[in-house]
C-alpha cells in the first residue's frame, strides 16, 4: 500500500476514533463459582459516539451490571477488547484503572455516595482532591458545577439539609467536576419519588444538550425513554439496540 493511502487510512481513523467515546469488541466476563463457570457477558460488542444519550437496559441477571462495571472500569474483562476515548483500556492494571476512573469517568449512584460530614461543595471537590488539584482551582470548579445543577445557593449545607433530588444533583455535579469522557449513571432516580426523578432526567436531558455523553443504566422503561438510545442486554448478550428520537 502506498505511503500517502496507509496515511490517510491513519487520519481517517483517528477522526473516527475523536468521535467515539466506547467500543467494545467481544467483551466478555465468566465468574468462577465454586467448579461452575457462570457467563455474565457473552461477547458483547456496542460503540456509543460522544454527545450520546444512551440508556442499557435488562432485567436481573441479564449482565448489565457486569457490563456498566467493565464501562466504569471498576472490573476488567475475562476475554476481549474495550477503548474508552480512544483508549484501550481493557489491559490495564488497578493503578491505571483507577486513574481512568478518576479523569475519564463522572459516576452517578442510586444511593448518591456522598459524605454525611461534608457540605456539598467539598463533596464536589473529592475527585479533585484525590488527583492533586489545587486548592484555588478545585474550589472554582466545583462552584461552577454546583451551578451548573442549580444548587449555587446550596453549595455549604451538607447532605442531611438536602432533598434526596438535592443530594443526586450535588452527586452529578461530582460527576461534572473532572469534565469526564462519560457521565456514567447507576439507577439514577431509584431512590426518589416520580417528580424528583424526571426533576433528575431533566438535569441529565440539559447535560445532553451541553453536549456531555450520559450514559444510563436502568430497569426502568419510563426512565430509559428518555434516552435517545436504549441497548438492552439479555443474557449477557445485546439484544437489540434502537434509537427511540
Amino acid at each position: 500500500m502506498p505511503a500517502e493511502i496507509a496515511a490517510s487510512d491513519s487520519f481517517r481513523q483517528d477522526l473516527i476514533d475523536q468521535k467515539v467515546a466506547i467500543r467494545t469488541d467481544e467483551l466478555t466476563k465468566v465468574y468462577q463459582m465454586g467448579s461452575e463457570q457462570v457467563y455474565a457477558l457473552r461477547g458483547v460488542n456496542i460503540e456509543i459516539k460522544r454527545g450520546e444519550y444512551v440508556a442499557i437496559m435488562g432485567p436481573s441477571g441479564s449482565g448489565k451490571s457486569t457490563l456498566m462495571n467493565l464501562i466504569g472500569c471498576l472490573d476488567s474483562p475475562t476475554s476481549g477488547k474495550y477503548w474508552l476515548a480512544g483508549r484501550l483500556v481493557s489491559d490495564l492494571d488497578e493503578d491505571e484503572l483507577a486513574y481512568i476512573r478518576n479523569k475519564e469517568i463522572g459516576f452517578v449512584f442510586q444511593m448518591f455516595n456522598l459524605l454525611p460530614r461534608a457540605s456539598a461543595l467539598h463533596n464536589v471537590e473529592l475527585p479533585l482532591v484525590y488527583n492533586g488539584t489545587p486548592v484555588a482551582e478545585r474550589t472554582e470548579r466545583a462552584k461552577r458545577a454546583l451551578e451548573a445543577v442549580d444548587l449555587g445557593a446550596r453549595m455549604n449545607h451538607k447532605p442531611s439539609e438536602l432533598s434526596g433530588g438535592q443530594r443526586q444533583r450535588v452527586a452529578i455535579a461530582r460527576a461534572l467536576v473532572n469534565t469526564p469522557a462519560i457521565i456514567l449513571a447507576d439507577e439514577p432516580t431509584g431512590n426518589l419519588d416520580t417528580h424528583t426523578g424526571e426533576e433528575i432526567m431533566g438535569v441529565f436531558a440539559k447535560l445532553h444538550v451541553e453536549g456531555n455523553t450520559v450514559i444510563l443504566v436502568t430497569h426502568e422503561g419510563d426512565i430509559a425513554q428518555h434516552a435517545h438510545r436504549v441497548i438492552r442486554i439479555r443474557d449477557g448478550r445485546v439484544e437489540s439496540d434502537e434509537r427511540t428520537r
